[in-house]
Order: structure tokens, then C-alpha cells, then sequence
């Protein structure tokens, strides 16, 4: 071997040797400081930039953006809620019957995911407004929040007078709900869920042509993917939309 490979050799190992003196040290020290973790691997919702408004659409009615209309009622607690109560919060709204025998228990169960989800956000809620008033009184739907593993306290169950719910649904919302006798279970209702951000302002995504999807299906759960009439599954776009709105600022 000649000299000028073993200087060669020499070299590299001294780099090498250079190398360990002063980074090894730093990266252990980073690791050991979860830095690593904390920084390059971020998957922890609250960690994410905020900004000052998403590329969320926002729903529009006759040209101005549509806002979530003043309304008062009864929770599962005996407690007056109002849309004030929302203010400064993200929140999913549905219409709903505790007795529903068909699509209000998987729309629930999806809910229940999404809450757990964001169980470390304190600007995260669900408004839920049963169309039966007459059955679902705060007794019975506190029963049914326990039954469900309802513990977001920005989570309400809401009761009142049927014709003022129906009229925020069909009107305030644009979600159907109307009272069926021939239907399954007596009532009629989407089953699909708004989102609401922090000024109360209707939001959603838009679909590959531009236009705002304006609400997200609440049947069809993440685990199935695809229903048995091949409806795709739109909870996980709800919760990467929840977590757009949660990093908007509040204005």
C-alpha cells in the first residue's frame, strides 16, 4: 500500500473522528430533549401553524356569507343554550331523535370518534337539536349523551319548541327535517353535519370543480370507507377541516 492511500485513509478518519467530536453530541442531546420528536414529527393537531383564515369556503347566500341564526334552547343539563355559547368555538351541527331507529346511531357513534379526537381542544363543540321535542326532554337526552360517552362540555343536546328547531333546521341550515308518520321511526331528517368556525360562519371544503361541498355526510364512518350503495365516507375530510378552523384566528 503506498503512502498516499494511507494518507487517504488518514483523512477520511480524521473527518470522521471531527464529525462525532461535534455533532454526535448534539444529537444525542437533542433526542434526549425530545426535540426530534417535537419538531420533525409532528402529528399533534395544536402543533400546526395558525393562520389567519384557511382555504375553507365560506357558504354564501345571495352573495354574502352565511351565518349561523340566533337561536335559545334547553340542553341535556336543564341549562339555556344560546349561539353565543358557540362564539370563539369550532363546532359540528346536526339535527337528530333519540329514538331514531336507523341513521341518528351511526351518526352519533361518528361524532363520538370525532370528539375524542379532539379531546384537548377546548374550542371544539357539537350542537345537537332533536326534531322530537315533545319526547326528547333534557332527562332523555342526558340518558342518551351517557349512553353515547358524550364529555366534550361544549358538546350540548338541545330541546325546545319544535317549530322554532324546525325552522333552524330548514331554514336557518338549509338541512332537511320534517315529521313522517309513514317513515321509519316517524321523522325525516339529513344525515349529514355542518361546520361551523369561531365567528359562526358556515364553512366547508370544495369539491374538485371548485364549488363548496356546504355540508359533510355523518353516516358513513372512516372504518367502513364506502356504504353498501358505494357513498364514499366524509369524516376524515370533517376532522382535517375541524383542524384547519381550530388554527384560523380568532377575528
Amino acid at each position: 500500500m503506498s503512502k498516499k492511500t494511507n494518507y487517504s485513509y488518514i483523512g477520511i478518519a480524521f473527518i470522521i473522528l471531527v464529525f462525532g467530536i461535534i455533532f454526535i453530541p448534539k444529537i444525542v442531546d437533542r433526542i434526549s430533549n425530545k426535540d426530534i420528536i417535537r419538531n420533525e414529527s409532528r402529528s399533534d393537531f395544536a402543533n400546526d401553524k395558525k393562520s389567519s383564515t384557511s382555504d375553507l369556503a365560506f357558504i354564501e347566500i345571495n352573495g354574502e356569507p352565511k351565518k349561523v341564526p340566533a337561536f335559545s334552547f334547553t340542553n341535556q343539563y336543564g341549562k339555556t343554550i344560546t349561539n353565543k355559547d358557540y362564539e370563539g368555538k369550532v363546532y359540528i351541527v346536526e339535527f337528530f331523535f333519540t329514538t331514531c331507529p336507523t341513521i341518528c346511531p351511526r351518526m352519533n357513534e361518528n361524532l363520538i370518534q370525532i370528539q375524542n379526537t379532539f379531546k384537548d381542544f377546548n374550542d371544539f363543540g357539537v350542537a345537537s337539536f332533536t326534531i322530537n321535542p315533545d319526547y326528547d326532554t333534557p332527562e332523555i337526552l342526558k340518558v342518551y349523551a351517557d349512553k353515547y360517552g358524550v364529555t366534550n362540555p361544549n358538546w350540548h343536546l338541545m330541546t325546545g319548541d319544535k317549530e322554532t328547531i324546525y325552522e333552524l333546521s330548514n331554514k336557518g341550515f338549509n338541512l332537511y327535517t320534517a315529521e313522517e308518520e309513514d317513515v321509519l321511526g316517524g321523522f325525516e331528517h339529513s344525515g349529514n353535519f355542518a361546520l361551523i368556525d369561531k365567528n359562526g360562519f358556515i364553512r366547508s371544503r370544495k369539491d374538485n370543480f371548485g364549488n363548496p361541498i356546504i355540508y359533510y355526510r355523518g353516516i358513513v364512518s372512516e372504518a367502513e370507507q364506502v356504504d353498501d350503495e358505494g357513498v364514499k365516507e366524509e369524516i376524515s375530510a370533517l376532522k382535517e377541516d375541524i383542524k384547519k378552523l381550530l388554527n384560523e384566528l380568532n377575528n
